[in-house]
């Protein structure tokens, strides 16, 4: 089934016990574009990630990927399928070096020759991880495990990648780097569904963005323009 979205959510809802986390939310990622969910700390971003990858339990009326209903599916399927997530906070092999990290990333892969075209392409996007591939990743900069972290995801063959906060506590220069990185990947024709704090990134590398407040979607629409609204750029980006 051909589709104009990569991924459609509907009526999502994700609860810690009695807590409502994710209240009912719909949204999607069309094809051949960035498409970002922003808000506050708390707001329901890594929520919403962690359920679309199996990694918590919620409730929703609909889940499509390319067309298919995944809801229910487990994560390690999901990944099959193309849905690959970089999680919030790196979560790396510290004792590993980059190449087993990388190596790791590819490891429901059985396909050797495909596996090594994209070790090579990956570091196409991240020279300077070349230099480091048998460096432990403990040693690393945070802006080098970032990268580390993507790269590995790469390494599974994503489809559809969801990139949870890839900018978090990194230098200026480096958000830049990494924004530059995932435009790349997005060229290259992997979707792209961005997660960020940093609205002023988000909406910047974005065709579409929805604004995540207490759980809901407060606003929705056109990066360019949201950017543009003075509501969003007093509230997220400190104009």
């Amino acid at each position: 089934m051909t589709t104009d979205y990569a991924l459609k959510v509907t009526d999502l809802v994700v609860n810690y016990g009695i807590v409502p986390a994710v209240k009912s939310i719909s949204f999607s990622v069309a094809r051949g574009k960035i498409t970002t969910i922003i808000g506050s700390n708390g707001s329901g971003k890594s929520t919403t990630m962690k359920a679309l990858t199996g990694l918590l339990p919620s409730q929703s009326a609909g889940i499509e990927l390319f067309g298919k209903n995944i809801r229910h599916t487990e994560t390690d399927v999901l990944v099959k399928q193309g849905l690959v997530l970089v999680p919030e906070g790196r979560r790396l092999f510290k004792s590993m070096t980059v190449t087993e990290n990388l190596q790791m990333g590819a490891f429901q892969r059985s396909d050797k020759v495909a596996i090594a075209r994209d070790f090579e392409q990956t570091l196409e996007y991240f020279p300077a991880l070349r230099e480091k591939l048998n460096v432990r990743a403990a040693s690393l900069s945070g802006g080098q495990q970032q990268m580390v972290a993507v790269a590995r995801a790469l390494m599974a063959g994503p489809k559809l990648l969801l990139l949870d906060e890839p900018t978090i506590g990194l230098a200026p220069a480096i958000v830049d780097t990494i924004a530059e990185i995932i435009q790349s990947i997005a060229k290259a024709g992997v979707e792209i569904l961005l997660v960020e704090q940093n609205a002023e990134i988000a909406l910047e590398i974005s065709h579409y963005a929805y604004i995540l407040e207490r759980g809901e979607v407060a606003m929705h629409g056109l990066a360019t323009e949201l950017a543009n609204s003075a509501e969003i750029q007093r509230a997220y980006l400190g104009i």
